[in-house]
């Protein structure tokens, strides 16, 4: 999930009382998106992706970077709370293109869509309001996963309807009554706010967005090149949540801590950024391993321009796992499989979970 999973294993073992569920509505056929106007002047839309320094979570940034520069139909740029790189969670670290300051500088008038990843921070001050004043100048705002707390705390989620991760769903419910929370669906759009489900919802949401912008002929052509057959709202909720099994899945490898390894991913200019970043979010979610990046050399960029920052110590770990020679979407599941090869099913199972991914 976008926050760490032994934060469950504790709340468990601590049998703190559960809050009240969320209401349950029965996904649609379709969630239509309907985008505001593009801001005068503008020939295709501007998207910022929102960034803290300090940690913002691996696919909720990557993925719609990847999904919406493969399509080629939008200009999109990584936005920072200040300047130097953004630590990615659970791996990897990037730079970003600018920060919110130089941004509305050089945008006065504001984005058209502004894409608000998972953070470490859900109470950063600055994201929150950079993102109230964005939503006020007539941004579509898509919060991806557990963005929703950034996206609700500036107050753009009130008497909308919204999602976000499995594991959130019942605090912030109790959270913001003001919104009403919606459960299997993918992702819900509700007055040029979007907000979806966890981690692996971040391609299907950046296809819908690809439609929503340049129609579904394009849409299709992305889908199918990074590898996904469907990118619609149908989702079921109910098989994500806690079972003593799954808990005492985290709690023994986070304690076995001799048999917990770093895993490099060699890199070069060039390489895939979907596919690098579902490798290393899923190996650095099985509470056994760690996924780093080996570039050999300084930042490299990938084939859409990301700019990767290498581990310092990538080059002294081994041993090292290989991106693999399929469509970007496909990642996952060839590292679901190489994890439960390697530790076993329980644990690749627990990977799904907290990626809120439904394995083949």
């Amino acid at each position: 999930m976008c926050r760490p999973l032994l934060r469950i294993f504790l709340f468990v073992l601590l049998s703190l009382p559960m809050v009240e569920r969320a209401d349950a509505a029965p996904a649609s056929a379709t969630n239509p998106i309907h985008l505001p106007p593009l801001k005068a002047g503008r020939a295709r839309p501007l998207i910022a992706i929102a960034a803290d320094n300090a940690g913002t979570e691996t696919t909720d940034l990557i993925l719609p970077y990847g999904v919406l520069k493969e399509a080629n139909i939008a200009d999109v740029v990584i936005v920072s709370t200040h300047e130097g790189a953004v630590s990615l969670m659970p791996a990897l670290t990037i730079n970003p293109d600018m920060t919110m300051a130089t941004f509305d500088t050089a945008h006065p008038g504001g984005a058209d869509i502004v894409i608000v990843p998972a953070l470490h921070d859900s109470s950063n001050a600055t994201v929150i309001g950079w993102v109230r004043e964005q939503s006020g100048k007539g941004a579509a705002v898509v919060a991806i996963c557990e963005g929703a707390w950034i996206a609700a705390r500036a107050g753009i989620l009130d008497h909308r309807a919204a999602t976000t991760h499995w594991y959130a769903l019942d605090e912030i419910t109790r959270r913001f009554p003001e919104t009403h929370w919606i459960r299997n669906q993918r992702y819900v759009f509700d007055r040029n706010v979007m907000t979806t489900v966890g981690v692996s919802a971040s391609i299907p949401a950046s296809v819908a967005l690809v439609e929503a912008i340049a129609g579904h002929a394009e849409a299709k052509a992305v889908a199918a090149r990074i590898g996904i057959d469907s990118w619609t709202i149908a989702h079921e909720t109910a098989p994500f949540h806690l079972t003593m099994g799954r808990m005492w899945a985290a709690g023994r490898n986070a304690l076995a801590f001799w048999e917990h390894e770093t895993l490099s991913i060699p890199v070069a200019n060039g390489f895939d950024e979907i596919a690098l970043a579902l490798t290393a979010d899923a190996w650095s979610r099985t509470y056994r391993s760690q996924a780093i990046a080996a570039t050999g050399g300084g930042p490299i960029q990938s084939r859409h321009q990301l700019v990767l920052v290498p581990d310092r110590s990538a080059a002294k770990v081994s041993p090292q796992l290989q991106l693999p020679q399929a469509p970007s979407a496909k990642a996952l599941d060839h590292a679901l499989a190489g994890i439960a090869g390697r530790y076993g099913k329980t644990t690749a199972d627990l990977v799904a979970l907290q990626l809120e991914y439904a394995r083949n």
